[in-house]
């Protein structure tokens, strides 16, 4: 199956349901290239990025299950190349 490469830019407001996003990212951990969190203590959030490599379905599905998490949002940018 084809995949594409892409950014996850994730915010963290609120850690309550930090278990629920290192969950997502675990089961999803054969597809993600590489992770970087970065605690920005001045405005009190966390800042995630993901590189991943995927099928675009199963990008898509981890970006919305991210988004659903409450106090936790995500945006995706993709790769031109395949």
């Amino acid at each position: 199956m084809e995949t594409r490469v892409a950014v996850m830019g994730i915010i963290v407001e609120t850690t309550e349901n930090i278990d629920q996003l290192n969950a997502l990212l675990h089961e999803y951990a054969e597809y993600i290239i590489g992770r970087m969190g970065i605690p920005y203590r001045a405005k009190n959030i966390n800042i995630v990025s993901i590189a991943i490599d995927a099928p675009q379905d199963i990008i898509s599905a981890l970006s919305g299950k991210i988004g659903n998490i409450k106090g936790i949002s995500v945006k995706t940018a993709f790769a031109n190349a395949r």
